[in-house]
């Protein structure tokens, strides 16, 4: 069996470390993509005050949220700090709409993640269909650029959401006739 050096040790420590950040880096944006959908699928959170404290828990204090190019900068702007980014998921789920949201998934694709230490970026394309209690339907894609940090506490956290829309287009009334009005997937069997 041939030795094996410091350096050859140490070199794969690092790549290991780098495998299990973008592993936790994987699920925290997939949880925040999770926990933005409709219906919660998430058991056990009682209401979007709940939602919105397990999402804020995914960011770090002085995280940024922000829409880019022609679509996205006058719908979202730029949030600076925590407190602006729970306002801001505050007003969305906060606020009564007519027609209602009755459907939200979020996919995830095209993934790249980027390791520096404790430092991270990622990048992926994520498109959403919506459906409204009035029946109207889109789909949105967009490309997001977001950026991640190991906290003192070991947890990586999101400290940037950068989105730019890719496309929203209308889709047919009744393209998705049966769906699911609350989620049960995660309740303990």
């Amino acid at each position: 069996m041939p030795e094996v050096s410091n350096a050859d040790l140490q070199a794969l420590i690092t790549r290991i470390e780098v495998l299990e950040a973008e592993a936790e880096i994987r699920r925290l944006q997939a949880r925040y993509m999770f926990l933005c959908d409709t219906p919660l699928p998430e058991y056990g959170v009682k209401n979007d005050a709940e939602r919105i404290d397990a999402i804020m828990a995914l960011y770090s204090e002085d995280a940024v949220w922000e829409g880019v190019g022609d679509y996205y900068d006058n719908q979202f702007g730029r949030l600076e700090g925590a407190a602006a980014i729970r306002r801001h998921f505050e007003n969305f789920w906060g606020q009564k709409r007519d027609p209602e949201l009755l459907l939200n998934v979020h996919y995830l694709t095209s993934e790249q993640i980027h390791v520096d230490g404790d430092t991270a970026e990622g990048q992926w394309v994520h498109c959403q269909p919506w459906i409204f209690s009035d029946g109207s339907s889109l789909l949105r894609s967009s490309r997001l650029n977001n950026a991640f940090r190991r906290e003192p506490d070991g947890r990586w956290r999101i400290t940037r959401t950068r989105t730019e829309n890719v496309f929203v287009a209308p889709l047919t009334r009744g393209w998705a006739e049966d769906f699911a009005r609350t989620s049960v997937l995660m309740k303990p069997a």
